[in-house]
């Protein structure tokens, strides 16, 4: 295939297969200017799907460093409400929404971090029924990644200004199964065979599991009606989509007061432009009571205090070391990537999609079920070739789960 068709069939791809629009239906797609090529075919293969209205945010980096340069935190903490009316009527109008990401991963370093905590608490508040309507896959959603200078030459510093995006592009490429044949078969074989796996881990119903490795000894605990789930999602009107490409992973979510131990990050976290390394955290009935980083500490704590279920976690997420993105051994700074590289965990909130009957629930009753809420929800890498995870089931026989960073049945 030719880089342009490889353009065109990823474009399709986040099209059919990641949103998977629907005939006469409103798609929101939000993303930058380094993206405008890309964007521009997205647009054009939308309407040739049937979408009835496209409407594009587009954002720059100089213009959102400029931002938090120079805006005062009473000025970030007033949230435009124009954003919250924009997302109040793709949830009435039950449309799509794309992320199309190409962030530079070191976009906001030097920036004060009470700035950019002001920054998340006044969007987790102002957008509350917006993040509610993702969480519980009321709309379809997908997010995929394009490279952008700054973060192709993060990604690929030794090779040549001028090899970089092209590097990034073709590494992306093969993460969402392009080039390979037929990408919607490919993408249909692979969700089977995730599915295949949450399947029998919901079969199994433990109810606790126990991670080890260096810098790790952590116990967490499942709710009784947990389930596993994988990158295939549905809205309640039955449309399939895939909110994450590339995704390897199968998750769920854990009792809120369940998690003891600590656990150490093996990947770095970027978090607002800015980037959390050589972490550790330790909990205690669930919550965060010592967190120190060697890299980013100041922005960790913002992060784990920007709410009371900031400092939980919400995910548990499993992904064999062995995984396709990890054996490429390209660090890519994006956590898009890097989750599917490695097991992860996420502070705040549940999905509540991974709890029986959690989609109806309410926030305070989801609450009252140890199910975690809040405004924050990122994802930290943790996995490794040496991590070991035991599962407990209800009798008490505990039976391994991952060996050695690989599956273990």
């Amino acid at each position: 295939m030719t880089f342009e068709e490889k353009l065109a069939e990823f474009a399709e791809l986040a099209v059919r297969v990641g949103v998977n629009i629907q005939q006469r239906q409103y798609l929101l797609i939000n993303t930058s200017t380094d993206t405008l090529d890309f964007t521009r075919l997205v647009v054009q293969k939308a309407y040739e799907a049937g979408a009835g209205r496209v409407h594009v945010n587009l954002t720059d980096a100089t213009f959102e460093r400029a931002f938090f340069e120079h805006a005062t935190t009473e000025e970030i903490e007033k949230f435009p409400k124009w954003i919250v009316a924009q997302r109040e009527e793709l949830i009435a109008r039950q449309g799509a929404l794309l992320w199309i990401d190409a962030e530079d991963p070191d976009l906001l370093a030097g920036i004060d971090v009470t700035k950019l905590a002001a920054q998340q608490k006044a969007s987790g508040t102002a957008l509350v029924n917006y993040r509610k309507a993702v969480m519980n896959d009321d709309i379809a959603w997908s997010i995929i990644a394009v490279p952008s200078v700054k973060w192709a030459a993060k990604v690929f510093p030794s090779l040549p200004a001028n090899e970089q995006v092209n590097a990034l592009w073709e590494a992306i490429f093969a993460t969402v199964h392009i080039g390979k044949g037929n990408a919607v078969d490919k993408w249909q074989n692979h969700v089977a065979s995730l599915e295949a796996r949450a399947a029998q881990l919901n079969n199994k119903k433990y109810k606790k599991l126990h991670y080890k490795a260096p810098g790790t000894d952590l116990t967490i605990e499942l709710p009784d009606k947990h389930i596993w789930q994988c990158g295939s999602s549905k809205t309640p009107q039955g449309t399939i989509f895939i909110a994450n490409m590339p995704t390897e992973e199968v998750y769920t979510l854990p009792a809120k007061y369940g998690v003891n131990g600590t656990v150490s990050n093996t990947k770095p976290l970027v978090y607002k432009g800015n980037i959390i390394d050589q972490f550790m955290l330790t909990f205690e009935a669930g919550k965060i009571i010592k967190a120190q980083a060697e890299v980013g500490n100041d922005l960790l704590q913002e992060l784990i205090s920007a709410d009371e279920g900031s400092a939980y976690l919400g995910e548990v997420a499993l992904v064999p070391h062995e995984s396709p993105i990890s054996a490429s051994n390209i660090l890519y700074y994006n956590t898009l990537f890097d989750e599917n590289a490695s097991n992860h965990l996420a502070i705040g909130e549940a999905y509540p999609t991974c709890y029986e009957g959690g989609r109806e629930l309410e926030e305070g009753q989801l609450e009252a079920l140890g199910i975690n809420t809040s405004i924050t929800h990122e994802d930290f890498m943790i996995g490794s070739g040496v991590m070991d995870i035991d599962g407990e089931l209800a009798d008490g026989t505990v039976e391994p789960i991952f060996r050695q960073g690989s599956w273990a049945f």
